[in-house]
């Protein structure tokens, strides 16, 4: 069906809307966003959404900045942002990949000494804010001592919280994450005197499961990557292996509550047969 004459179509009105000065602030802006929030279907909103925040580097560099650090703390800014969207609309559990094994393993030492007070910093400041869950996942023996704690005390502080719950990743690898949850199991399997034959006999995917970071957590319905990029990076292996993915352009800073709205609808709108 066509628009009828003198009237743009849904596809123009949105390019108009995010092309005019302002983008974001205006009132036409602000009448798509209430456009989309009354298109997504309530209870087709994720329960679980992930996150891999990307492209903060290019974003910095592109604006001329000296140093990645400035990206870096838009980036952190924008997932305050995210996170306050995601709770607007329903979203129950949010998974953050701020800082991969890789990263700690390869990056330079003053971009992750920044990364490090960024991460730290935000922490805190989540910790604080409405009545949010924050929950480190990934490996503690790998984080200097003062990242460490910031996350810890971040912990502490909301454990009784029983609002959005945030999974913080960071010194966080997939494939490790994998590795220690059969640790676990093969530790706990011996102290109640089982042997390997027995554990081998028996191991199922559902007790690997509960012995991940994010054990006792429904898996992530919805990835979401911006930047451009199509790849895991490490990220949720085991648990993303029914999940959704949905790719943005945008790099991490400049991620607009309107490309997160359309990432919901478009997720409301696919017909997940897990298999059936």
């Amino acid at each position: 069906m066509h628009a009828a004459q003198g009237t743009p179509c849904a596809a123009e009105y949105a390019r108009r809307v995010i092309s005019e000065p302002g983008a974001g602030r205006g009132p036409l802006y602000r009448l798509y966003i209430s456009r989309l929030r009354r298109q997504i279907d309530q209870a087709k909103v994720p329960h679980h959404v992930a996150m891999m925040i990307d492209g903060n580097r290019r974003w910095a560099r592109q604006l001329g900045y000296e140093t990645p650090a400035h990206g870096h703390r838009a980036g952190a800014a924008k997932m305050r942002e995210f996170l306050e969207w995601c709770d607007d609309i329903g979203v129950r559990v949010v998974s953050l990949y701020l800082l991969s094994h890789d990263n700690l393993r390869k990056r330079d030492s003053r971009e992750l000494q920044d990364l490090i007070e960024i991460i730290a910093g935000l922490a805190g400041q989540l910790s604080r804010r409405r009545d949010w869950r924050v929950q480190h996942v990934g490996r503690p023996d790998d984080l200097p001592d003062f990242l460490l704690s910031a996350l810890r005390d971040a912990e502490e502080r909301t454990e009784d919280n029983g609002g959005l719950h945030v999974n913080l990743a960071v010194g966080y690898g997939g494939r490790h994450e994998i590795v220690d949850a059969v640790r676990s199991i093969i530790r706990a399997h011996g102290s109640a005197g089982g042997t390997l034959d027995d554990l081998a006999a028996h191991l199922t995917p559902e007790q690997i499961a509960e012995h991940l970071y994010t054990g006792g957590q429904k898996d992530p319905d919805l990835v979401i990557r911006t930047s451009g990029e199509q790849r895991l990076s490490d990220f949720l292996l085991w648990q993303s292996a029914h999940s959704e993915f949905y790719f943005l352009e945008a790099l991490g800073p400049d991620l607009r509550e309107v490309d997160f709205l359309r990432a919901i609808r478009d997720f409301g709108s696919r017909d997940r047969r897990f298999g059936r």
